[in-house]
């Protein structure tokens, strides 16, 4: 008798898209050597003739701009509004129409990409994406390159952001939040708390467990508690032996949700009582609905990530969205959204800014982690092409309950 569908939408197409051609998990492990990066390079490879061009700007007629972004990742008053955004939008006379749009890296590019490979408006001017996706978005040539002297404000940018692997001196990419992932936990419900990965697949927590669909948070902290160095040379064996432990806690029910950012509402209906989740999210839910979960970093360590401004290559408002990242890299600004939003600002300055607001803010962890909390964290390595694409894969193939 076949499983029901699961009801977030990106794991319910994997599973549509892997009962038609009778994927099994047994049959991706399988694929090796050259065959795994062969079916890497065609399952996420632009197609042939070269990189798109990118659209010619209409900025300066055209005083519009879309922004796609990461739900609950913007200053939020009452009513609904943006305030940052409000003001920006009376200070520049740009006409900025932001959506909430981002639920996972994977699901919006598989909704876009076929746009991006012909160079074509994916209806947004302005997207923030994580670290990894930006550099497949790069590698592929779907970003504009910035233009500095727009962007004055990127002086204000921590040193140690400006020349990552994937985009040195920041030409394609800027940093919009960084973040922890780590585990939370309703406190109502377990008082004693949850403060490693194994205390997840504790019996007592069988099917009221989820985890992230971002295969380098869930696995990575995985990997962490099995005393692998995910920002080191790892072996794929090392993976793998934290994918089997991961598939045996789906298999077994202990997992019960694999979602994006819709996990925060398995987490506020009860569904879940722990979790592997991203940490500004449990303050703005403690926020809304009362002092019920709590945030840390696993014993073992948590990952270290960061999301970021593009201008994918079909955008005709270049200089707008420019305009935009200029006036959020102004620390005041930068400050105001790093006290709703709870992630880590890139933007230097904020900090003294935040004080002014509340001097607390200035020592809150999760916006201004300093070198101790930093000490307990790692960044899941840059992959090539071919092991990004296999790993995920064979993520995706547990995602699918094969």
């Amino acid at each position: 008798m076949p499983r029901s569908l699961p009801e977030d939408p990106l794991i319910r197409g994997l599973v549509q898209q892997a009962r038609r051609a009778q994927l099994t998990r047994r049959s991706m492990l399988g694929v090796t050597g050259g065959a795994a990066a062969a079916l890497a390079l065609a399952a996420c490879a632009p197609a042939a003739g070269g990189k798109p061009n990118p659209a010619t700007d209409t900025s300066d007629s055209d005083k519009s701009l879309i922004w796609a972004n990461w739900p609950a990742y913007l200053d939020e008053d009452d009513n609904g509004n943006y305030p940052t955004l409000q003001r920006f939008i009376e200070q520049s006379g740009i006409q900025t129409d932001y959506r909430v749009d981002v639920d996972d890296n994977n699901s919006y590019y598989a909704k876009v990409k076929d746009q991006l490979a012909l160079g074509q408006d994916i209806g947004a001017d302005l997207v923030c994406l994580t670290d990894w996706m930006v550099s497949r978005f790069i590698r592929f040539g779907y970003t504009q390159e910035l233009d500095h002297a727009n962007i004055p404000n990127i002086a204000n940018l921590n040193p140690d952001l400006l020349n990552i692997d994937y985009d040195k001196g920041r030409h394609q990419s800027l940093p919009w939040q960084g973040g922890f992932a780590g585990i939370c936990w309703n406190k109502e419900e377990l008082p004693d708390g949850v403060r490693s990965v194994n205390e997840l697949f504790n019996p007592e927590l069988a099917g009221r467990v989820g985890v992230l669909s971002e295969m380098r948070d869930t696995i990575g902290l995985i990997m962490l508690e099995q005393g692998t160095d995910i920002s080191g040379d790892f072996t794929d064996a090392q993976f793998e032996a934290a994918l089997e432990l991961f598939d045996n806690q789906v298999k077994n029910g202990q997992i019960r949700n694999i979602k994006g950012n819709s996990y925060l509402e398995d987490l506020q209906n009860g569904d879940t009582l722990a979790a592997i989740c991203w940490s500004g999210d449990i303050t703005v839910i403690n926020a809304e609905a009362g002092d019920k979960w709590e945030f840390v970093i696993p014993d073992a360590g948590g990952t270290l990530w960061n999301d970021n401004f593009l201008i994918p290559v079909g955008s005709a408002h270049k200089k707008n969205a420019e305009e935009l990242m200029n006036y959020y890299y102004d620390p005041a600004v930068a400050a105001e959204v790093a006290a709703w939003v709870n992630y880590i600002t890139p933007v230097v300055g904020a900090k003294e800014e935040a004080a002014k607001i509340d001097p607390e803010l200035a020592d809150n962890q999760l916006i201004f982690p300093d070198e101790e909390t930093l000490s307990q964290v790692k960044v899941f390595r840059t992959l090539t092409p071919a092991q990004e694409q296999a790993y995920q894969q064979q993520f995706q193939a547990v995602l699918l309950g094969a």
